[in-house]
């Protein structure tokens, strides 16, 4: 029996994914890393298992009701863990985006200024105190009522709706309708209300035109459907919507992204009259504080405002410390160049973890143990220091740090390592050492050690000469200020600088109509679904290869089964309790709702009917189940399907369940899986790559596969172009555009550009001491 005061964390049998039955004991009050390859187990041991265990514990403490819900969502594979405190989680899943959530809310800033300018604003002569609500547009007292609190009005014109006047009603003048029945219904209403559905619109009156594109009045006739050869339709009565409330009503209400961004086109976007893109009321706007209103103050970089806020008076200096100490680990974690008003949906995974890294220092919180995933992710070498005073500041707060990480700086900067493998997948789910780093040396099977203590230069290769340049600029967006720059063309280009130094908006600006550029490939790290039921199979298009092919089998066709059975999006051979998606959502009321498997087919997606079939002993729900690799095996003699398979190994990611969730994976294994896409269509004429970080949530083993994948396209004639941190690709790369020296207003420049060598010798670049160190065998990483 353990002491209650035992120093350690012990876990004993945990077997969660492809774990196999792993002991381990990990102390508490210190920086533990976990590490391996990707899909070795490490994030199964720290998040599926410590991190769901602690949070079960936690559940099993509150109201009955609660403790129900949790049950469906069910407990970790683990014998037991011992020593185990609560735990806060940080992972780099992001929430549903929303225009309305910014820097300042997710930190808590926002409230912290509201306060500010509520309590010790200056205010005109005669108007009254206003609450902190007032200063938010994401309320009712603060939100200015033309734009509700956006700052931009969505308005659309008649050349936007009708892009062709020549063409009448019934052939599709007014482009913006919705196809199929709903627009045929539209036009059909319109037909019974009296207006010529076949004159070509220009020739329509203007007041007709009018009407019939932005009116409010919602008219209900009986429309007489024109009869079709053999088919009855009976009259009905239908409702008239105009064209302008059809797309404002799908662009605000619509859940589909697509039915979203179709609405989009159709709409013009402008700085709100009324705010001026303050979006606050005009009262709340009148308020300043340094002469500043705090629309103004919120759009400036972190660092910058700190400076800016007043210390006269008890209110104003105890209100700005709080402000200002809130700030200073935003700002020690790099992301001084941030403006509280800058929307969440545009941060990065690691931005957005780093954000919610710096709150909790805040928090107080002593004795938790914190999960963190990936901090370093997004992070330019120069900003990991100050990444690790911080982790250790956790630390010393009293708190466990257990952070899953594949960067050697921040390994070599931790107390514990815990390196997981050996390979991914089946291949891994082993414990190869738990001690502290320097021990980690003598494990020979260790792929961590091997990169972790390789002191050796990067090897020489020969900078390959460019055929050509592509010109970008004078580009002047966000920070850059008539930038221009030169991409050489048939190598590899890397693209480096701090956070915020303006890397993604220059590469940005490369488009496939630049002279030069021919086929232009964009690679980002955008999830491939946002629900459990896209996955790996249907985005890289194997899974409708895999439908055929059981649909051929003699079993399917005795049953009359076509293709479509073997789809779990469409009725008919899914299971209709949870739609084919495996899962159910499951709301937990005070938390957010998570997703638990499906009570009747257990995650198979598919009804008993459809599993019945089987192809080579495996039914449709199994196929799924197999692993990248598993499956290269069982389709070896299936060209089409092994082609895919071939694409997703060269990339690394053997270790992937075909059927694995969209929502369980990360930005990183999204990226790759876009490529793998990209990679099985064969090489056609020139094609430029585009990548931002494809580095991210890779293991250095894994990083050499992926470069391998990446020298080859350029060995085939095609050019890419990465925005990347990794010193050790930058070190691999023929050319070198450096920008910066710092992130926000202090970046937006080309401080060095040219093959690596000469980069690592810049003076001014942040990036250069790091590359000279990777050039010559220090870390690389």
């Amino acid at each position: 029996m353990h002491s209650p005061h035992d120093p350690y964390v012990r876990v004993r049998d945990a077997r969660e994914h492809n774990l196999k039955g792993v002991d381990v004991d990990v102390p508490r009050d210190v920086v533990a890393v976990f590490t391996g390859v990707s899909g070795s187990g490490k994030s199964s041991l720290a998040f599926g298992t410590v991190y769901a265990e602690a949070q079960r514990r936690y559940f099993e403490s509150v109201a009955p009701y609660a403790r129900r819900l949790i049950h469906q969502v069910g407990a970790p594979k683990v014998g037991e863990i011992t020593g185990l405190p609560p735990a806060v989680s940080l992972q780099q899943r992001r929430a549903a985006p929303t225009s309305r959530s910014s820097v300042g809310t997710v930190t808590n800033l926002s409230n912290s200024l509201r306060m500010l300018f509520s309590r010790a604003g200056d205010y005109p002569p005669g108007a009254e105190r206003l609450d902190s609500d007032a200063f938010s547009p994401n309320t009712a007292a603060g939100a200015c009522p033309e734009c509700h609190g956006l700052g931009r009005v969505h308005r659309t014109t008649e050349e936007l709706l009708v892009p062709d006047p020549a063409l009448s009603i019934r052939d599709g003048a007014i482009a913006a309708w919705p196809g199929a029945w709903q627009g045929k219904n539209l036009r059909d209403v319109l037909d019974a209300l009296g207006h010529d559905v076949d004159r070509p619109w220009r020739e329509l009156p203007a007041a007709e035109r009018e009407w019939i594109l932005f009116t409010d009045e919602q008219p209900v006739v009986t429309v007489h459907p024109v009869r079709d050869a053999g088919r009855i339709q009976r009259p009905y009565q239908g409702t008239y919507t105009s064209a302008r409330r059809y797309v404002m009503k799908t662009f605000s209400d619509s859940r589909s992204a697509t039915l979203r961004a179709k609405a989009e086109r159709f709409l013009t976007s402008a700085p709100c009259p009324v705010c001026g893109g303050g979006r606050l009321r005009p009262e709340s706007l009148a308020v300043t504080v340094g002469g500043r209103t705090i629309a103004e103050l919120a759009a400036l970089p972190l660092t910058e405002l700190a400076g800016l806020l007043p210390a006269d008076g008890e209110t104003a200096k105890m209100l700005t410390g709080d402000l200002v100490s809130r700030i200073t680990p935003v700002v020690e974690l790099g992301l001084g160049y941030l403006s509280l008003d800058r929307s969440t949906p545009t941060l990065s995974a690691g931005e957005l973890q780093r954000l919610r890294l710096a709150t909790q220092l805040r928090s107080g919180l002593f004795g938790v143990v914190y999960v963190l995933d990936e901090p370093s992710a997004g992070l330019h070498p120069a900003d990991t220091e100050a990444l690790l005073t911080v982790l250790a500041r956790l630390k010393a707060a009293g708190n466990s740090v257990f952070v899953v990480e594949h960067h050697l700086e921040v390994m070599r900067g931790a107390d514990w390592i815990v390196d997981v493998g050996p390979l991914a997948g089946e291949h891994g789910g082993h414990v190869l050492y738990s001690g502290p780093v320097a021990g980690l040396a003598e494990v020979a099977g260790s792929a961590t050690a091997r990169h972790l203590f390789d002191r050796s230069p990067a090897p020489a290769r020969r900078v390959r000469t460019p055929r050509d340049r592509v010109t970008v600029g004078p580009v002047s967006r966000h920070n850059l200020r008539g930038v221009r720059a030169e991409f050489p063309l048939g190598v590899l280009t890397a693209v480096t600088g701090v956070s915020g130094s303006g890397k993604s908006t220059l590469v940005g600006e490369i488009t496939g109509d630049l002279p030069g550029v021919g086929r232009l490939v964009s690679v980002d790290q955008r999830p491939i679904g946002r629900t459990p039921r896209s996955n790996l199979a249907t985005y890289t298009g194997l899974f409708d290869v895999v439908r055929k092919v059981f649909a051929a089998t003699d079993e399917a066709r005795e049953r009359g089964y076509g293709v479509g059975r073997f789809s779990f999006n469409v009725p008919g051979g899914r299971c209709e309790t949870c739609q084919g998606e495996g899962f159910v959502s499951v709301e937990l009321l005070f938390l957010p709702s998570t997703y638990a498997p499906c009570p009747d087919c257990g995650g198979a997606r598919y009804n008993p009917g459809t599993l019945e079939v089987a192809y080579r002993g495996r039914n449709i729900a199994g196929v799924l189940d197999l692993t990248v690799e598993e499956a290269a095996e069982f389709f070896a003699d299936t060209p089409a399907v092994a082609r895919s398979l071939a694409a997703l190994l060269d990339v690394g990611l053997g270790y992937l369940r075909l059927g694995q969730p969209a929502t369980e994976l990360s930005g990183g294994e999204a990226q790759r899986i876009k490529l793998a896409s990209e990679l099985q269509r064969g090489r056609r004429s020139h094609t430029l790559y585009l990548l931002d970080e494809p580095t991210t949530g890779l293991h250095p083993a894994d990083v050499e596969v992926l470069m391998r994948q990446l020298h080859g396209l350029v060995d085939a004639g095609h050019t890419v172009v990465v925005v990347e941190h990794d010193m050790s690709v930058v070190a691999g790369a023929d050319h070198v555009i450096d920008l910066g020296p710092g992130g926000g207003d202090a970046g937006g420049r080309i401080v060095a550009a040219g093959p690596p060598g000469e980069v690592a010798r810049a003076s001014g670049s942040a990036t250069a001491p790091y590359l000279e160190r990777a050039l010559d065998g220090g870390t690389r990483r």
